[in-house]
């Protein structure tokens, strides 16, 4: 990692933990839509424990729980972790629930072909090089069982933000002090080498609004 990329993540980790340190359980309670999507495409397809990428304070971690999936949560954020194991106690599903804290450039800490299903909305377009998120799909090829199914969403070159801000290089601008990696179709078709890309869903959040794809890709068994 260059060092201008190493500043930049670090940035973006305070960034983060002052955020959530500021506006404890900001996204709320209640679901991302892509994660009850998700929810019923694991279901479906008989998985039964879930990892989830980003977790952040675990408004969508706390859903797949509480739908009677197991889910190990990891972020870089140690204060979004705290807040997501309260409410995993307070809501009764602590016993389906664990954390860790993780950066996603690093390995992830887990054994070969051991969860079922993973997750991550909108954590593959942060500040993450085009080769640090090829590195980090490959992890999660490796940590999911045969068959397993990869949900994921990102911000791509459609969104209003796409070129407003600093720009990083490779895609990435910063806007309010929030750094972005705009996904251009290519990178999800290629991130998709070697699954099935069962799906790429064009949907909108927010109030700007974002302009998202939800991508479905599922490794053969």
């Amino acid at each position: 990692m260059s060092d201008d990329a190493r500043d930049l993540a670090e940035a973006q980790r305070r960034h983060w933990q002052n955020t959530y340190t500021a506006h404890p359980g900001m996204y709320g309670e209640k679901p991302s839509a892509p994660a009850v999507h998700a929810a019923l495409v694991f279901r479906a397809a008989g998985a039964e424990d879930v990892l989830e990428l980003g977790a952040g304070h675990g408004r969508d971690a706390l859903y797949f729980a509480r739908e009677g999936f197991t889910v190990q949560a990891t972020d870089f954020s140690p204060t979004g972790l705290e807040q997501l194991k309260r409410a995993a106690h307070d809501q009764g599903v602590a016993e389906r629930v664990t954390t860790a804290v993780h950066d996603v450039r690093e390995p992830l800490p887990l054994p070969d072909a051991s969860v079922d299903a993973v997750f991550a909305h909108m954590l593959l377009c942060m500040a993450l090089s085009t080769k640090e998120i090829h590195t980090l799909v490959g992890e999660i090829r490796r940590v999911l069982r045969p068959g397993g199914t990869f949900v994921y969403t990102v911000r791509h070159t459609g969104d209003a933000h796409y070129g407003a801000g600093t720009s990083h290089g490779d895609d990435i601008y910063e806007h309010g002090g929030f750094a972005v990696h705009f996904f251009p179709r290519h990178l999800v078709d290629s991130l998709a080498d070697g699954w099935t890309l069962d799906d790429v869903h064009a949907f909108e959040e927010g109030d700007l609004p974002r302009r998202l794809w939800r991508v479905t890709q599922t490794l053969p068994r």
